[in-house]
């Protein structure tokens, strides 16, 4: 876009919002990318305490099955734990939609509908989004693909409960169990809406970037929590869809008698009308979103944590080019690596040794990435805030999650534990926990600039630390439990004798979990309360560099009062010899002979 046409769609779009905002057109239908990233963290907070207390019912499930417990009468009520004690259908379903909720409604959806929102525009120096319509929709639509998955839980039958993988054909035939019935029509319905939205977000992020950066803003001044966005939203476009696709086929499936993904099905020693589907095909459409999914979800808090770390390390990010690169690596690699999800499902041998070689091959720009921060972060003037803590612990998260990854990605190791505790161990540091870090981090670094006030030090030091060693308390021993043979998904495992073992590793597991669940309430008083009597933010708390620490702490439509600044260098000039302060902002003009450290 020329530099005409960039100035024209920014001043038009200032004077639309002169005219006089309302509660409704400020707070519920708003346009404003800073607003709307809010309505996505505070949604997203909410779909979080739903899913955490649902991971807690299933662990005192786990830790003491078949005792009556009141908080189960409580919660579920007596239809779908009887006496207290949960029905093992119903535990089927909890965890299913755990398991949905965070993934999608939490990680995906809160990290990059929050961070997306709130930092592109301020971040590459725009007015607002491409579209500020289309963002209010996608949000809108978000909402009420929660509000459907929600209500499912209020169903006669219970939600879906086939795993939040949803496979044929549990998920297929309504009458194969209760959750395979509305709950699993409601289940279907939500993701298409949750899909819908994804994609107009995506798109809007995608158009915004490429075309709304300020004058000087070259693609290798960005700051890299926007690369990282950027990447998110193009694998996001590419993938969702196949979800799309596999849930639309579903649908035909139950409801109009096609057989996609069913063959031969005896129900109760009755034959079904299926055959010719294969299961198999939608766990290739499922996973070829899915394994994206796992980088949807952690590239913003990679991106966060580089952004986060170069700051409080007064350091220039190292390697700015290398992390470029390591995140177009990773865009590119998880979209074919999704077959190792499936090295147990009767794939041939030699794809899933094709499948072994592209997983084991991510490793590289994951690596590339560790590195860059740990080197950042060395012999640099830490500041040791909460944002910067959550950070670290995400550098930790992402290194010992990953490493288990290596076992998951060879056909023949994974083969013994595949389906067992080691799974959820993997993929809950690796992707879950690392993710939350990051998001915790995020909130934390950027609060002053959502809410023009700070939140508490202290009660953030003590949230780390806690979450800290909880996170490990619960996920370490589940690696143990998990080479042992433990299966996941098991209501009780009283049945077998060999896991009578376990059964205490599974009670430590539950305390450290209700315990790092507790103290997640700390985090909570402290959001809200500082919301409201936190202490008032100076401009640029964080004495950092970029873009968004030069608009007013007051916000207003259009971000900056009169001119957009311009951009003469890259987000990293920390500590730079011949300057006074430690910081020079990106709007401060190069000195002669000086060179833009993006650019070397």
């Amino acid at each position: 876009m020329s530099a005409v046409g960039h100035e024209l769609t920014h001043d038009h779009s200032h004077d639309d919002h002169h005219h006089k905002e309302t509660f409704i057109t400020k707070y519920v239908f708003s346009t404003d990318h800073k607003m709307i990233s809010k309505q996505f963290l505070i949604t997203g907070i909410i779909m979080g305490i739903i899913g955490i207390t649902m991971s807690l019912l299933f662990r005192i499930q786990i830790a003491w099955p078949e005792e009556s417990f009141k908080v189960f009468s409580w919660l579920l009520g007596d239809d779908f734990a009887p006496g207290g004690v949960m029905r093992n259908d119903i535990y089927l379903a909890i965890v299913t939609m755990h398991g949905t909720i965070m993934v999608f409604f939490v990680l995906t959806a809160g990290l990059s509908g929050t961070f997306s929102n709130l930092l592109i525009p301020l971040q590459i120096g725009a007015r607002d989004m491409a579209s500020g319509f289309m963002n209010m929709l996608s949000y809108w639509i978000f909402l009420l693909s929660c509000i459907v998955m929600l209500s499912s839980l209020f169903i006669e039958t219970g939600p879906a409960s086939a795993g939040w993988t949803i496979y044929p054909p549990l998920s297929a035939v309504p009458e194969a169990i209760p959750g395979s019935g509305t709950g699993m029509t409601l289940w279907l319905i939500s993701m298409a809406l949750f899909i819908a939205q994804s994609l107009m977000g995506s798109l809007n992020y995608v158009v915004t970037v490429l075309n709304l950066r300020t004058k000087g803003m070259t693609m290798t001044r960005l700051p890299l929590i926007v690369w990282a966005l950027w990447i998110t939203a193009l694998i996001g476009i590419v993938s969702f869809p196949v979800l799309l696709s596999a849930a639309l086929l579903l649908i035909m499936d139950r409801s109009f008698g096609t057989s996609f993904f069913l063959s031969d099905i005896y129900l109760a020693g009755e034959v079904l009308h299926y055959q010719g589907g294969s299961p198999v095909l939608f766990e290739h459409l499922f996973w070829f979103l899915g394994h994206p999914e796992v980088y949807i979800v952690i590239l913003p808090a990679m991106g966060i944590s580089s952004e986060v770390i170069s700051t409080n390390a007064r350091k220039p990010i190292f390697g700015y080019r290398a992390m470029i690169t390591s995140l177009l690596a990773i865009a590119f690699l998880s979209t074919i690596v999704w077959g190792h999800h499936m090295f147990v499902s009767g794939m041939n041998p030699f794809l899933g040794s094709v499948f072994t070689f592209t997983t084991l091959l991510i490793a590289i720009p994951s690596a590339v990435k560790a590195f860059n921060w740990i080197t950042t972060l060395w012999k640099g003037n830490l500041q040791m805030n909460p944002g910067m803590l959550f950070s670290i612990g995400m550098v930790s998260t992402f290194i010992s999650g990953g490493l288990t990854g290596i076992i998951l990605g060879d056909s023949t190791l994974d083969i013994n534990v595949h389906d067992t505790y080691f799974v959820i161990a993997h993929f809950h540091l690796v992707m879950g926990i690392s993710a939350l870090y990051g998001m915790f981090a995020g909130i934390y670094h950027w609060f002053p600039k959502m809410f023009g006030r700070m939140m508490n030090k202290n009660m953030g030091y003590i949230h780390f630390w806690v979450t800290a060693v909880c996170s490990y308390g619960v996920f370490l021993p589940m690696h143990f439990i998990g080479m042992a043979g433990l299966p996941r998904r098991y209501y009780t495992n009283s049945a077998f004798p060999m896991f009578d073992d376990m059964v205490d590793v599974n009670i430590v597991i539950t305390m450290f979990a209700l315990v790092g669940a507790a103290f997640q309430l700390i985090f909570l008083f402290n959001f809200f309360y500082s919301i409201f009597y936190g202490k008032k933010a100076s401009q640029n708390p964080w004495r950092a560099t970029s873009l968004e620490w030069t608009t007013p702490v007051e916000h207003i439509h259009g971000n900056w009062p009169g001119e957009i600044p311009e951009v003469h260098r890259w987000a990293y000039d920390y500590s730079k010899p011949g300057y006074d302060e430690d910081f020079v902002p990106q709007t401060v003009p190069l000195r002669d002979g000086e060179k833009d450290g993006g650019h070397h």
